[in-house]
């Protein structure tokens, strides 16, 4: 081989390795923008869970952000069902218009802000997960068994929260 044969193969051959540097380098970047590109859809898909999981609390905040106020109101409410019962025993028919019509004032005013009233009524099934058994009694006959007998303390929820349970008996 010749000098010039062997300085034409160098060259040949710097510039194949030249080639091999420069699609290395290519493939490096191609590399390094496919790992930023997943780096960007986890970290936009974790926000978007963030922003719907935050929104979510909020709701519920705003749903529940009463719960201790409606708690202690329930007992007046249940003080105006007995009165309402008392009086409505008397002859006094005005007596018993003007607690009836603060009793229902309070209770829509309650209704407005989430408040509802579980409804129980006597015969339906008794459900651990729903009612409070406070006694339970021998029934009067056998379809009873296992039903309410009756509602001692009325449950209420506020929104999808049951804040306070009913009371009841059931037939045993």
């Amino acid at each position: 081989m010749s000098k010039k044969d062997k300085k034409e193969e160098i060259i040949e051959e710097q510039i194949e390795s030249q080639e091999v540097d420069v699609l290395s380098v290519e493939e490096k970047l191609l590399e390094d923008l496919q790992k930023e590109k997943d780096k960007f859809l986890r970290l936009f898909a974790e926000f978007e869970n963030y922003k719907k999981r935050t929104t979510k609390e909020r709701i519920e905040l705003f749903t529940t952000a009463s719960q201790d106020l409606m708690s202690s109101l329930l007992p007046v409410l249940d003080d105006f069902d007995r009165a309402y019962s008392e009086i409505s025993k008397s002859n006094d028919k005005d007596l018993l218009k003007g607690v009836e019509l603060i009793s229902n004032k309070l209770k829509d005013i309650l209704k407005s802000k989430g408040l509802a009233e579980v409804e129980v009524k006597s015969g339906d099934v008794f459900n651990a997960d729903n009612h409070e058994a406070i006694t339970q009694i021998p029934a009067p006959s056998k379809k009873l068994k296992g039903k309410i007998l009756d509602v001692i303390e009325k449950g209420y929820a506020l929104g999808d929260k049951v804040i306070r349970f009913p009371k009841v008996v059931i037939g045993q």
